[in-house]
């Protein structure tokens, strides 16, 4: 089900906020905030409140805005954090607390039976407070936390009947996809709730992660643009993006604004000073390069021999290269139609036998390979005399 009815929770102005290339100022902050909404996006995840003033500006600075998208910020399992995120006026609370030994020892220090009872008394008053406020209970660090561990909380916590949803977390990027499937699967069956899943990117599994968990029934799923976060971040939006196109293209053109990802990803790249990886999902410099000839001939008689994604999707076009050892004539044909040049036959494939002696040696710029094409009747004709 959750394939096809889900909601993304981008979390660049939360989570991204942790990573380490991350300062953003108030200004720049509305500035995502608006391109996000503008993409489509159900939620937006702000840093809590609790962290500095100027959070608590930005909070309220953003909520002044009245998009579209619901408006969440992300605090701890506390009466003084919630009364504080509630006065500023969002339309969603995540609370989180840790369950892995590693975070009950060295960071709150509650027993099982302890946390369960703070979680109650929160979320009860939180519900007291606001009663159609979104509210999310989630525990930290789920994957390295005991099932039975996860279940005595989650359970008590389902029983209360305050929250919308409950949250996993793969807090530090652990998890394998039979895990997260797993899991989810287990707590959609038992409580019947909403179940969001946050995955870290450590070992490289955070999209798979959040596909399983949709597979198994979650229904929202946190992104970060570009996938920036704490160390190696956590799943991307574009990434995301990508793996369930496969699924239902029509969905995902109905739901989100696809053609505005590519802005997204370069204001946010700007904004940390990082450049995008030329492998990026869709928007990376080579998505929707083609180079060998044998790709580059059956991509322009019909491109879904080597796209699965279609790049007029996103508001992008292929690029089929030519000035390299590997190209074949139809591609340099392909090329010279777009110039608008009439060559026969012979003569393309005469012009991408020279192109590929020159290429030999050094590739040539898109340029310098017009130049010849545009000169190649003329020069054959000269070589004729």
């Amino acid at each position: 089900m959750s394939l096809t009815e889900f909601a993304l929770i981008e979390s660049t102005l939360r989570e991204g906020e942790q990573f380490a290339g991350a300062n953003f100022n108030q200004a720049q902050k509305i500035d995502v905030a608006a391109a996000l909404d503008e993409f489509g996006v159900e939620f937006i995840e702000l840093s809590s409140p609790v962290a500095s003033a100027q959070s608590d500006a930005d909070v309220r600075a953003i909520i002044k805005q009245r998009f579209k998208a619901k408006i969440l910020t992300h605090i701890r399992c506390s009466r003084d954090d919630a009364m504080r995120a509630l006065d500023t006026g969002v339309d969603g609370l995540d609370i989180v607390i840790g369950t892995s030994p590693e975070l009950r020892k060295y960071s709150h220090g509650k027993t099982i039976r302890e946390i369960i009872d703070v979680a109650l008394d929160v979320l009860t008053y939180v519900r007291e407070q606001a009663p159609e406020i979104v509210l999310r209970f989630s525990t930290e660090d789920s994957f390295r936390s005991s099932e039975s561990d996860l279940l005595r909380v989650y359970l008590a916590v389902a029983e209360r009947g305050v929250v919308n949803r409950l949250g996993t977390a793969d807090t530090v990027g652990v998890a394998t996809p039979n895990q997260v499937y797993s899991l989810v699967h287990t707590l959609r069956r038992l409580t019947n709730l909403d179940i969001e899943f946050h995955g870290h990117n450590d070992s490289g599994c955070a999209i798979a992660n959040s596909y399983a968990a949709l597979d198994a029934g979650a229904t929202h799923i946190d992104v970060t643009v570009l996938g920036i976060g704490e160390r190696n971040g956590i799943t991307p939006l574009g990434g995301l993006i990508a793996r369930l196109y496969f699924n239902n293209r029509d969905l995902l053109l109905q739901k989100y604004r696809l053609d505005k990802l590519y802005a997204i990803d370069h204001m946010v790249a700007d904004l940390c000073g990082v450049t995008i990886p030329f492998n990026n999902y869709i928007t990376g410099s080579s998505a929707f390069t083609h180079k060998a000839g044998i790709h580059a001939k059956a991509v322009l008689a019909n491109p879904e021999t080597y796209e699965s994604i279609r790049p007029d999707d996103f508001g992008l076009k292929r690029n089929v290269q030519i000035g390299h050892r590997l190209t074949g004539w139809n591609a340099v044909r392909s090329r010279a139609v777009q110039l608008g040049l009439t060559l026969t036959d012979a003569q393309v494939k005469d012009a991408t036998a020279h192109i590929k002696r020159l290429a030999d040696q050094n590739p040539l710029e898109p340029d310098a390979v017009d130049t010849i094409l545009r000169a190649w009747p003329l020069a054959r004709e000269r070589e004729n005399v």
